[in-house]
Parts: C-alpha cells; sequence; structure tokens
C-alpha cells in the first residue's frame, strides 16, 4: 500500500499517542493500529486521512475478534479461541475506540 507524506506523517502522529502501527494477516489493505488488547483496521480516505474500516476490536492471541452474545453470556470470538467479554475488556475496548475516533475527527 503506498501512503501519502501526509499519512505517513498521521501515523507517526499515532505513534507519538501511544498507538503502534502494525500488520493483520488478510486485511493487508488496510493500516492495523493497536494499542494494549485493542486493535482496529484503518482505510485510506483521500490524500490526507484515513477512517476506520469495520470496528474496533479487542485481540485475541494478537488477532482481531467479534463481540458476540450467546445464552451463556458476551463473549469476544475469533476463529475456535473466545474470552469473555468482562467489563474491565470492554471498558479497555470503548476507552481505545473513543481515542482513535477522537484522533481521527477533524478539528473544527
Amino acid at each position: 500500500m503506498e501512503l501519502t507524506p501526509q499519512q505517513v506523517g498521521f501515523l507517526a502522529d499515532l505513534r507519538h499517542r501511544g498507538f503502534e502501527v502494525v500488520a493483520f494477516p488478510m486485511y493487508e489493505n488496510y493500516v492495523g493500529i493497536r494499542k494494549g488488547n485493542c486493535g482496529a483496521l484503518l482505510a485510506p480516505a483521500g490524500k490526507n486521512a484515513f477512517a476506520l474500516y469495520g470496528e474496533p476490536s479487542y485481540l485475541i492471541d494478537g488477532h482481531l475478534s467479534a463481540r458476540i452474545i450467546q445464552s451463556d453470556g458476551h463473549w469476544f470470538v475469533r476463529k475456535k479461541d473466545k474470552v469473555p467479554a468482562t467489563p474491565e475488556r470492554t471498558a479497555e475496548l470503548e476507552s481505545f475506540a473513543a481515542e482513535l475516533v477522537n484522533v481521527l475527527l477533524p478539528v473544527a
């Protein structure tokens, strides 16, 4: 993926804010972002920006997961692995998502 100098600068700013730029297998057309136990995919949006692709996710063994509800509770699931969506994990994901969206939104 080719990035503009502005997009590279934006990713550098994310790193200064504690985010890590990573690659997630099967998503090579997107830029992976990680902080703590959470991750997200960013899609280039024009020459100067990125947009969130999908939803931020809790990471299971370093991979993106899906949040599901089953009869036995709320879970983060990836393939055959699942971890409970505890209040602590959910709070971490919500905090990550809010911080990332705040960085992505332009200031008017």
